[in-house]
């Protein structure tokens, strides 16, 4: 009888298992793809500071995904001004109010 072990790579009689593992390859250097536009559609919204916003957006259709970002903030900026332009601005007078009107006595 032999004291001898298997190895690791052999099963008990001595024979060698086959690796299942793929063999390895070289990484492919893979080009990203060219900036697409995406072909969302913006519909107006009839303020022009607004829609000139959304217009920008369309801007970032021709960069690359790091690009991006600074048009989403640049937009996301400008619809900001916009909200805080329409806070800033007095109230328009809408007619006569309820309260203004002269009061009728119907006891009479």
């Amino acid at each position: 009888m032999s004291d001898s072990m298997p190895g690791p790579d052999s099963d008990e009689q001595g024979i060698q298992e086959e690796s299942t593992a793929p063999a390895a390859t070289a990484p492919q250097a893979h080009e990203p793809a060219a900036p697409a536009p995406l072909g969302v559609r913006r519909t107006p919204t009839g303020n022009a500071g607004v829609d000139a916003r959304l217009e920008r957006l369309a801007d970032a259709d021709h960069l690359p995904a790091d690009g991006h970002l600074e048009v989403y903030e640049d937009v996301h900026r400008g619809l900001r001004d916009a909200l805080t332009e329409l806070d800033a601005r007095p109230p328009t007078p809408a007619g006569p109010s309820p309260s203004s009107s002269p009061s009728y006595d119907h006891r009479s």
